[in-house]
C-alpha cells in the first residue's frame, strides 16, 4: 500500500496533466483527478468503472488488436516487437515470426523498467545534479579568481603613475571581456545540464508511471532512454588568465604594464565520470541501492561503561568490534561489543579530553585544551601533539583523506570556525559565508563530522541548528528543528554521518536522535525506546548507531537501517 501512496503522489491525472490523480476507469484504463472524473464519464458511447486508484484492479490489461478490435492481444512478436491476437499470430504477416505471452514479454519489461528506473534515481539523475553543484561553486569561486588578476594589474598601474591610466582601463577592459565570456560558458554549460537533467527527472516521472500502470500496450511500447542518458556531457575545461608584471621601463609603458594571458575555453569529453563500482573481477556495476530506514529502529544492545558518575560525552567506532569512549575525567577507554574494557589511555595534562575522535588508521585523536594542542595516539603509547595557536581547539573528527577537522574559538569567545589540518599543517579555514556573514555560533559546542559526500557537518548546539558547508566551505544549508515534531527546542549536540550519507544528530533534552539526508530534508525520528539524554554519536561500517548517554554511562547500540 505505501507503494501506492507514493505513485498517487508522483502520478498526475491524464485528461488535465496538472492535479495529481485520484481515481482510475478499469474500462478505459485511464487515470483521473476528481474533477476530470465527470468529464470522463460524460462519455456515454463508452462503458466506464471508475475507481479509488487505491483499489483499482491489479488483473493485465490485454490491449486490443488494431485489425480485429474485438479481440484482445495475448501475444508478442518478437520479430516485429509488437502485441498480436491469435488470429494475427497465425496470418501471413507474422509467418515464420517468434512469440512469446503477452504476459511474458511485460514480466520481462518490468523488470528492465525497475533497473532502469534504479539506474535513472540513484545514479543518473545524481551526477547530474553533481555536476550543476560543480559548475554553481566554479562561478561561486571564479569570482575572487578575477578579482586577484585586477588587483594585480592596478597595483602595478600605481608604479606606472597616472600617464598609464589608459593602458591600465584597457587591460582592464580585456580582463572583463574573459570574465564575461567564461561567465557565458559557464552559464551554456550550466543551462545543458540543467535541461538534461530535467529530461531525466521527467524520464523518472514516465518510467514511474508506465511501471505502476497495467496498461500492457503502454509497457510494450516503452523505449529506454537510459543509454542516452549514460553519456554524460563534455567537461567545461578553462585556463584562467593569468596577469605577469614587467619591470617598468618609461620608454615602453605599455609593454612594461605587463602581460595578460588569453583565456582558454574548451570541453573535455570525458572531464564527469558517471559513479560506478568495481567488482572484484574488475568489472563494473552500477552502485548498490540505498538502504532503507527501518519503521521501527531496534536496540541491539546497551554497554554499560564505568563513566556513571563521570558523564559520558563521546563514543567512537575504532572499528566494527571496538569502541573509545570518554567522559569527565582524564581517562579514554576502549571497549568491545560485550562491554569488557580492552585499553585506558591517560591525557598528558591530566585533565579530562574536550573532544576525541579517530583517524583514518584507526589512531586515536584527542584535544586538550589545557595545553591547547590536538594530540594523536600512536600504538597507545607515543602522543604526537598538534599546537592550536590564537584559539582554544573544542571538537575534531578524522576525515577520509587523513586530515583532521577542528571547530575552536577565539579567546574571547566571540568567533568560532573551522579549520582543517594535514599533519601539523593548517590547510584550510572555514568561519564566514559568501556574504562575510558568521557560519558558526559562540557557543563552544560543536561537534563535527565529515558526510560520505565530503560535505562538513557541524552540531551548533549554542545556535540551536546543524549547519553544513561543502568540501570548498561554501555554505550549503542551515537545519533548526522541523515541524514533523513540535515537542521542545531543538538541541543538537553529537553528530554523525552513515553510508547513505544521511545526517544523525543527538537532540538532547528531547531524548531522541534526528536523521536528516544529505540535503538538510528531515526524515525521521529515532525515539522509539528510552533514550537518556543522548550525546555521542558514531556509526560503524554497517550502519549500526552508537549512542553515548551523558548521564547513565551506557552506549545503547542501535540498528535503523
Amino acid at each position: 500500500m505505501e507503494n501506492l501512496d507514493r505513485a498517487q503522489v508522483l502520478l498526475q491525472c491524464d485528461l488535465c496533466k496538472i492535479t495529481a490523480l485520484q481515481s482510475h476507469c478499469e474500462f478505459c484504463q485511464v487515470n483521473l483527478c476528481k474533477a476530470c472524473v465527470g468529464e470522463h464519464l460524460s462519455d456515454s458511447s463508452k462503458r466506464h468503472n471508475v475507481v479509488s486508484y487505491k483499489h483499482r484492479s491489479s488483473a493485465p490489461y490485454y490491449p486490443k488488436c488494431p485489425d480485429h478490435t474485438d479481440t484482445h492481444c495475448e501475444f508478442h512478436c518478437a520479430k516485429c516487437d509488437l502485441p498480436v491476437c491469435s488470429t494475427c499470430k497465425s496470418s501471413e504477416k507474422h509467418h515464420g515470426h517468434e512469440f512469446t505471452d503477452i504476459l511474458k514479454k511485460v514480466r520481462s519489461k518490468r523488470k528492465e523498467l525497475e533497473k532502469d528506473l534504479e539506474e535513472l534515481e540513484k545514479i543518473i539523475y545524481p551526477a547530474y545534479e553533481e555536476i550543476i553543484l560543480d559548475l554553481n561553486n566554479e562561478k561561486a569561486n571564479f569570482e575572487s579568481h578575477y578579482e586577484n588578476v585586477t588587483t594585480a594589474v592596478t597595483k602595478q598601474e600605481k608604479n606606472l603613475q597616472s600617464e598609464l591610466n589608459v593602458i591600465v582601463k584597457k587591460e582592464t577592459y580585456e580582463i572583463n571581456k574573459m570574465k564575461d565570456k567564461h561567465l557565458v560558458a559557464l552559464n551554456e554549460q550550466e543551462n545543458e545540464i540543467k535541461q538534461i537533467t530535467s529530461e531525466v527527472k521527467q524520464s523518472i516521472c514516465d518510467v514511474r508511471k508506465i511501471l505502476y500502470s497495467t496498461d500492457v500496450s503502454r509497457i510494450s511500447a516503452y523505449k529506454s532512454r537510459n543509454k542516452e542518458f549514460r553519456c554524460l556531457p563534455p567537461k567545461l575545461n578553462v585556463t584562467l588568465p593569468r596577469f605577469s608584471p614587467h619591470q617598468i621601463n618609461t620608454g615602453q609603458l605599455y609593454q612594461s604594464l605587463g602581460s595578460l594571458s588569453a583565456i582558454s575555453i574548451t570541453k573535455e569529453a570525458d572531464g564527469y565520470k558517471m559513479k560506478m563500482t568495481k567488482e572484484a573481477d574488475g568489472n563494473t556495476k552500477k552502485l548498490p541501492p540505498a538502504k532503507k530506514l527501518l519503521d521501527t529502529p531496534m536496540l541491539i544492545t546497551s554497554i554499560q561503561t564505568k563513566y556513571r558518575l563521570k558523564f559520558l560525552h563521546k563514543v567512537t567506532c575504532r572499528n566494527d568490534d571496538e569502541i573509545w569512549t570518554h567522559g569527565e575525567d582524564n581517562i579514554m577507554k576502549l571497549y568491545n561489543l560485550q562491554g569488557e574494557e580492552l585499553k585506558s589511555i591517560k591525557t598528558q595534562s591530566g585533565k579530562n579530553p574536550f573532544d576525541t575522535s579517530v583517524t583514518r588508521n584507526g589512531d586515536l585523536v584527542y584535544v586538550d585544551i589545557v595545553t591547547e594542542t590536538v594530540n594523536i595516539v600512536k600504538n597507545e603509547k607515543n602522543q604526537k601533539s598538534i599546537r592550536i595557536q590564537g584559539w582554544k581547539p573544542r571538537n575534531i573528527c578524522g576525515t577520509t583523506t587523513g586530515d583532521l577537522l577542528i571547530t575552536m574559538d577565539s579567546y574571547n569567545e566571540k568567533m568560532s570556525r573551522v579549520v582543517r589540518y594535514s599533519g601539523s599543517r593548517e590547510k584550510q579555514t572555514i568561519q564566514f559565508d559568501s556574504e562575510g556573514k558568521p557560519l558558526y555560533s559562540s557557543g563552544y559546542i560543536k561537534c563535527i563530522s565529515e558526510n560520505r559526500n565530503l560535505d562538513i557537518c557541524v552540531a551548533d548546539c549554542h545556535a540551536k541548528a546543524v549547519v553544513v558547508v561543502n568540501q570548498a566551505g561554501n555554505f550549503r544549508f542551515r537545519y533548526t528543528g522541523s515541524r514533523s515534531f513540535t515537542a521542545g527546542l531543538f538541541d543538537p549536540v553529537g553528530i554523525t554521518t552513515d553510508s547513505q550519507s544521511q545526517i544523525l544528530t543527538s537532540d538532547r533534552t528531547n531524548n531522541r536522535i534526528v536523521i536528516l539526508d544529505q540535503h538538510g530534508k528531515f526524515l525521521c525520528l529515532i525515539n522509539n525506546f528510552e533514550l537518556y539524554f543522548p550525546w555521542g554519536l558514531s556509526v560503524d561500517t554497517k550502519d549500526n548507531l552508537f549512542v553515548a548517554e551523558f548521564h547513565s554511562g551506557k552506549v545503547k547500540i542501535i540498528k535503523y537501517m
